[in-house]
């Protein structure tokens, strides 16, 4: 497996260009399944898991391609010829399930294999199936697999959701488009991946309102056309890349940073003495002092601080001045990146969903385990401000969530190299 070699060497400086977001594109995708007509993405990132999602639309008989260089995906369904998603493809992302309410509302029957992923907590799919039931399902679980029907078609629906889970907003919006009448989401995950989802959908044909609120509205439609959409910045990534010159020292642009898409996160940062400032291109960002101050953090669903940056920002605070509590309310077994932190001297106490940092100096260099997609990158982050050389082992997760990591650091003077695995 291939490792990354990061060598602490001070200051970045320059310019950074965020991707489209992977998660908004990996929602996109099974949209084409909703329609006969073609669908577009634009601005599309170039990562491994937008291949396993096209992977597994072709296996269900959409078309997929990837054209100007992998930043635009031309798909259509116009002859699905299969409604199993398989487990071999299944298990490599947990995006996959996102197929079942599209072919349900589409077809009328799937069978969607339990979902895989980052090693994360057990993320299950019981809102889900309560809200494609709730529109008239029939689900049942056999062998590994959800077994789905719709015989009769899908029928607008009254629910609330136990918990803001993004996942379940997602599927049980595409499938509510195509439902007959009128459905009524409510306690729906906010995010602005949400929001990308409802747009792409409207211009589709889809009638939605209240997308980024709490309720959202959806009046069923016969079918769904064509459309061309542009995938909305990542805002995970965007999150990431500002960390690297507060870590690192220097003054970074992110091209296409937007403060609105993070504004919890942005807060916790200017907390921590951060220089955030809006530019004609994007965001600069740069550190006030010598060190940054120890905030702490309290993960929540949008618009509060993302658990998908809870790694980065704990990589922060390893090096602030002061202590800092930071706690994971999402997801259970998130803080894997904590004990390999350690190894480079960092002061860390992990007990259930919190963890307590203690800020030192320095960092110091050392091999290390990535666990986790976003684990992989928070150790990165922390070789920039580590004396000596860190290496971080089996990055293949790395891939599935940021494209080119390696380009992008080493444009601001970062040092650090891909080394093939034997």
């Amino acid at each position: 497996m291939d490792s990354i070699i990061v060598k602490g060497n001070g200051p970045l400086k320059g310019q950074i260009p965020i991707a489209g977001a992977k998660n908004a594109c990996l929602t996109l995708m099974p949209a084409t399944l909703l329609s006969e007509e073609p669908l577009t993405l634009t601005n599309a990132p170039r990562l491994s898991d937008i291949k396993t999602m096209t992977e597994l639309l072709q296996s269900l008989g959409a078309e997929v391609s990837s054209l100007q260089d992998g930043k635009v995906i031309a798909m259509s369904s116009h002859n699905l010829d299969n409604h199993i998603a398989d487990y071999d493809i299944v298990r490599k992302m947990r995006a996959s399930n996102l197929v079942l309410g599209p072919m349900l509302a589409r077809l009328g029957h799937a069978v969607v294999s339990l979902p895989g992923g980052c090693a994360i907590g057990a993320r299950p799919m019981d809102l889900h199936i309560y809200g494609l039931e709730k529109l008239g399902a029939q689900i049942e679980l056999k062998d590994g697999y959800l077994h789905a029907k719709a015989p009769g078609g899908l029928k607008g629906a009254e629910m609330e959701l136990g918990f803001a889970s993004v996942g379940a907003t997602e599927n049980i919006l595409m499938a509510s488009t195509l439902a007959k009448g009128t459905t009524v989401i409510k306690n729906a995950a906010r995010e602005p991946e949400i929001v990308d989802l409802a747009n792409c959908l409207r211009a589709m044909g889809a009638q939605i309102e209240g997308d980024g609120t709490p309720t959202i509205v959806v009046q069923g439609v016969d079918r769904l056309g064509s459309a061309t959409h542009p995938v909305v910045t990542d805002r995970i990534e965007l999150g990431t890349y500002m960390l690297a010159p507060v870590i690192a020292g220097g003054e970074v642009e992110l091209l296409g940073g937007k403060i609105d898409l993070l504004g919890a996160f942005c807060e916790k940062l200017d907390a921590a003495d951060v220089s955030i400032s809006e530019t004609d291109k994007g965001l600069l960002v740069s550190r006030r002092g010598d060190r940054v101050k120890a905030v702490d953090v309290v993960t929540e669903p949008f618009p509060g601080f993302p658990t998908d940056l809870q790694a980065q920002m704990m990589a922060l605070m390893c090096t602030a001045e002061g202590t800092s509590v930071l706690e994971e309310k999402i997801f259970e077994n998130r803080f894997m990146h904590a004990p390999e932190l350690g190894r480079m001297g960092a002061n860390i106490e992990v007990s259930g969903g919190t963890a307590t940092v203690h800020g030192v100096e320095r960092l110091k260099g050392a091999p290390v385990m990535a666990t986790d997609l976003r684990a992989s990158v928070s150790l990165i982050l922390a070789g920039l401000a580590a004396e000596g050389e860190t290496v971080v082992n089996r990055v293949y997760h790395l891939d599935r969530g940021y494209e080119r990591l390696e380009d992008k650091l080493g444009g601001v003077g970062a040092l650090i190299e891909r080394v093939q695995g034997v």
